[in-house]
């Protein structure tokens, strides 16, 4: 078992190795095989152990690669901990990776530059995979900045696009903010703990606090002036950890890169959106429960965080016209899904909708990917319509994927797509949850879903039905994707429709216990189990009321009345204008930021380093230098008579000299 752990870490790494390395020599075909071939063969021993760990006696495994870090009393090995939360997330990361692979074979297949990609693919993966194996969090930070590198890289792939390089930057550059918070939450966890690693952690975190109705006891640490005692210092430590995970998933404040990230190929943003980059937020929460079931005060911030996100994201959603951006900040909105499960401590909840969503946002993604190949290119739904016809299986594949991430199914039985499970399972824990926050949270997430629901069925409209409103030359090209596209569509869609269903008891049913097996720690989980199958019937009808709304509301504005949605935006220009962009996020932050940090740089520039270091420095002593030389310059004339008049006034004040020190 512990050579197949490490052939599923490293053999990424290798196929990222020859396709980087050896790309051109080898050429573009074979580093496609190499690195596809490698992926698959990863994914195969990721459900391998997914069976054996998950769902078989198995409970922890731990595999030491080698002694990494030694000082002092700071002792960090490389390890592999692999337990049921890293193996679903195994079967997350290398099924959907895997696919991705295989899809971008036709994908890119007039791109000069595809063994660069495939390397950037694989390399992301392994960053990934050492993230979710992590034994510590130094090593957890390791593959945290490696999965932002690898997204840096991947969404300015085609650097020769300036939207591409500014996107890449943005998403590095805001990342890099919530990373600030990860690294001071790491330290802060050190210094509470005296460890970096899990099993140190999780077993101190259990006798940490005073008991109940004890004294709070004296400061144990100061943190920006503030004296914490024990209590305080787990929330601060807690919230900085949430910080790191606000930035990589791209929750609300710290979401503003996620829609740019577009800029990458379509099957980027199908691994970054789907399985990789921004699961890693929802996986430190979910890893680092043991910690955050001590501050209720940080599950409250989580709880408020992901509510606001689903809401705020669903809303932006409404009225985007680019086909990816929809899609984009659907994820963002099943994000905050994921976190307000967290934040009610129903963290089987979120996992299992992490497990889901990765299927049918991967087929969305892919799905939209195979639209924009027909068309040649284009991302406004507005200029497609009519396509149902031309692309009939991207139609059905786009079909699937819609009612699985709309919640289709029927309450109270075990009919229904993957998303019908999993959100409504989140969405019923936040009813039954305690928190002072989770009445709040149910209503904006049963909000969300009827905006999910219309803006996946306007998607859905504007691009697949109606009459064509592309040209009729790009309408006379429009052809299906090859299969090897298809292929990775087929088998996500019988994941999007048979995930739920499947394994909906072992995530957040009857079989929690004995398939999580204490990877994932709470107080408060069976209690909300419990009371999860015991909600009033209209919460368990609430998520399907709301998506029927959404679909019929969409089906009249898109396919019965064309004429509605034009009217509306003319009526209420100000809060279209207001969604179309984004909350004005951009612009806000542009204006508080960037356009303040610019205006720094260049008086910082100009006047500090130009005026006074430059001026007062080396360029001021070359400046007194030459004008000491272009004076002495000056007495170089060339004429006798001056050089025999500077020779008689030298004499004479040698003369002079000489007279006057004799008589003293």
């Amino acid at each position: 078992m512990d050579t197949i752990i490490k052939a599923i870490v490293f053999l990424p790494l290798i196929g990222f190795l020859i396709a980087g390395l050896f790309g051109n020599s080898i050429g573009a075909k074979a580093s496609e095989f190499v690195t596809s071939g490698l992926m698959i063969v990863t994914a195969a021993l990721s459900w391998f152990v997914f069976f054996h760990v998950a769902l078989g006696e198995q409970e922890l495994i731990k595999v030491s690669v080698l002694r990494w870090i030694q000082s002092g009393s700071f002792d960090v090995e490389w390890a592999f901990r692999v337990d049921t939360l890293t193996s679903v997330m195994f079967v997350v990361v290398n099924t959907v990776s895997t696919l991705v692979h295989v899809y971008s074979i036709g994908y890119m297949h007039h791109d000069p530059h595809r063994p660069r990609f495939f390397a950037y693919l694989s390399l992301f993966t392994f960053a990934m995979l050492m993230l979710i194996t992590s034994d510590n969090l130094v090593q957890m930070f390791f593959g945290w900045e490696g999965v932002g590198l690898a997204s840096y890289l991947l969404i300015g792939f085609w650097y020769k696009k300036p939207s591409a390089n500014a996107a890449a930057m943005k998403a590095f550059i805001v990342n890099r903010v919530g990373d600030f918070g990860f690294a001071l939450g790491i330290f802060l966890v050190f210094v509470l703990f005296g460890s970096v690693n899990f099993e140190t952690i999780f077993a101190a975190a259990q006798t940490y606090l005073p008991a109940e109705g004890a004294a709070a006891g004296e400061a144990v640490i100061t943190l920006f002036g503030m004296h914490l005692d024990k209590a305080d210092a787990i929330t601060a430590a807690c919230l900085l950890l949430f910080m790191g995970a606000m930035g990589k998933s791209a929750q609300f404040l710290l979401h503003t890169w996620l829609p740019d990230a577009m800029e990458g190929p379509t099957p980027v943003s199908a691994l970054i959106h789907a399985a990789t980059m921004v699961t890693a937020g929802v996986f430190l929460v979910a890893r680092m429960s043991p910690l955050f079931e001590l501050s209720p005060d940080a599950l409250t911030v989580v709880t408020l965080i992901g509510a606001i996100t689903a809401f705020f994201a669903a809303t932006v959603g409404l009225v985007q016209n680019d086909i990816k951006r929809v899609i984009a900040y659907s994820t963002c909105s099943q994000l905050g899904y994921m976190f307000v499960a967290l934040g009610v401590g129903a963290y089987g909840a979120a996992i299992f909708h992490l497990f889901t969503h990765a299927f049918f946002k991967a087929l969305l993604f892919l799905g939209a990917g195979s639209v924009i190949h027909a068309v040649d290119g284009e991302q406004d739904m507005r200029y497609m319509g009519g396509l149902r016809k031309h692309i009939p299986v991207t139609y059905w594949m786009m079909f699937i994927g819609t009612i699985a991430l709309t919640g289709v199914g029927i309450p109270g039985t075990v009919i229904g797509t993957a998303g019908f499970f999993s959100k409504d399972a989140i969405i019923e824990s936040a009813f039954a949850a305690h928190s002072a926050v989770s009445g709040f949270a149910f209503s904006m997430l049963v909000i969300a879903a009827l905006f999910t629901s219309f803006y996946s069925w306007r998607l859905t409209f504007m691009t697949f039905h109606g009459k064509p409103r592309a040209s009729s030359d790009v309408m006379h090209h429009v052809h299906e994707s090859p299969q090897v596209m298809l292929v990775p569509l087929y088998i996500l869609a019988i994941g999007a429709l048979v995930a739920g269903f499947l394994f909906h008891d072992y995530f957040f049913g009857h079989h929690y216990a004995e398939f999580w097996q204490g990877a994932l720690f709470t107080s408060a989980e069976n209690e909300i189990l419990e009371e999860y199958h015991h909600v009033p019937l209209w919460v368990k009808w609430s998520p399907f009321c709301a998506m029927a709304l959404g679909l019929i509301t969409a089906w009249y504005m898109y396919i019965r009345r064309p004429d509605v949605p034009k009217y509306l935006a003319e009526q209420h220009r100000g809060l279209y204008q207001f969604l179309l962009n984004k909350w004005y996020f951009d612009e806000l932050y542009d204006f508080l930021f960037v356009r303040s940090a610019k205006r720094l740089g260049v008086f910082l520039w100009k006047e500090g380093d130009g005026r006074v270091i430059d001026g007062l420095g080396p360029n001021g002593i070359a400046a007194r230098v030459l004008d000491v030389t272009d004076r002495v310059v000056r007495l170089q004339t060339g004429y006798l008579y001056h050089y025999a008049f500077a020779m008689l006034i030298g004499i004479a004040a040698l003369v002079t000299w000489m007279m006057l020190g004799s008589s003293f």
